[in-house]
């Protein structure tokens, strides 16, 4: 019998990257590091940051999400519910989400926010997937985008080399088409939070003159003990996926794994049998971008990518958090308007 459930779909994806590139050569006048250093350790060649004052995350996701509604036809009093998922968020309240719906004038949809570190998109996507599959939306805009930089300690030599600045935004619909949102897996430990962390601002420790001057308002990050933690958990969630839905490597056309380290994202490479070419790498050029990450990668694979390809999508944040995602991609390559609703089907 076939299948005619509901399922989500990507049928669109844009993304923005901030003008100011920083280079290894650059940052190397800033603190002990040279560019052999830091592309043996992560892979970062260079990264995007938002310089321009006054502007905040939620500048980077409205261009992003100018650029899907014009690459889409999405007029913004269709969409339903409008979700941005991250860490450096505008203000502590009200949601980015908010602050990003009232610039696009989206009025008619509800809109929240998704923490869950680097995974928040991987977390928001499996949610998504849910109000689509029960009709609560019809139209969904999912934008992953940080200013993460603005946490960033340039004088830390083990951290400043790691992040980036960007937005990517995804429309998400319904299909009876086999295609779209197949399964997944989310998880998380939050025994790991001492390892990565921001250690003031929250309600735990608030800000203060001592916590400025003690550079508590900046990432905090045991290097080591998340580097095998993401190498452990992305790998074997990636292969419980696999095993449970009896794909092979051959059967994935793509990995779609968070731009944390490129040694992570070659273990986990490694582990699915995946030859260099099916596994989406733009982390020499962007970094970490933290949940845009993931997005970014479609937004920058987009023409390559085909109607009915099996994407396996996976991350791991601090929290811990970590997942694994199962999508048949909805298109061929860059978005038609002139073929229908995505282009190629």
């Amino acid at each position: 019998m076939k299948d005619t459930r509901t399922r989500a779909v990507i049928t669109g994806i844009a993304g923005y990257l901030p003008d100011y590139i920083l280079t290894n050569e650059e940052l190397s006048r800033m603190v002990d590091t040279n560019d052999e250093w830091i592309m043996s350790r992560v892979g970062i060649r260079e990264r995007h940051i938002l310089k321009e004052e006054g502007k905040a995350t939620s500048d980077m996701a409205v261009e992003a999400v100018k650029s899907l509604f014009e690459k889409t036809g999405t007029k913004p009093e269709e969409v339903d519910l409008l979700v941005w998922c991250g860490v450096s968020h505008d203000m502590v309240f009200p949601a980015t989400a908010n602050i990003i719906s009232d610039k696009l004038g989206v009025k008619n949809a509800f809109s929240f926010d998704i923490n869950a570190g680097c995974s928040s998109f991987i977390y928001a996507l499996v949610t998504m997937a849910s109000f689509i599959e029960t009709g609560r939306c019809r139209k969904i805009v999912l934008v992953g985008a940080e200013k993460l930089t603005m946490y960033v300690d340039y004088t830390d030599r083990s951290t400043c080399p790691l992040f980036g600045d960007g937005a990517a935004a995804a429309l998400i619909e319904p299909t009876s088409e086999d295609l779209g949102f197949v399964d997944s897996i989310t998880r998380s430990d939050g025994a790991g939070c001492k390892h990565l962390h921001l250690p003031a601002g929250g309600s735990q420790l608030p800000a203060s003159m001592e916590t400025i001057l003690r550079r508590q308002h900046y990432i905090v990050q045991d290097g080591q003990a998340v580097f095998k933690a993401a190498v452990s958990k992305m790998a074997d969630t990636t292969m419980e996926l696999m095993q449970r839905n009896n794909l092979s490597s051959d059967d994935v056309a793509w990995l779609v794994p968070h731009q944390a380290n490129l040694r992570i994202i070659c273990a986990t490479g490694n582990r699915m049998g995946l030859p260099k070419e099916k596994v989406m790498v733009n982390i020499d050029r962007f970094g970490n971008t933290s949940s845009a990450t993931i997005p970014l990668c479609l937004w920058d694979y987009e023409s390559k990518l085909k109607k009915g390809d099996n994407l396996v999508i996976s991350a791991f944040g601090a929290g811990f958090t970590w997942g694994a995602i199962y999508l048949k991609w909805a298109y061929n390559g860059v978005r038609d308007l002139s073929k229908g609703l995505t282009g190629g089907l």
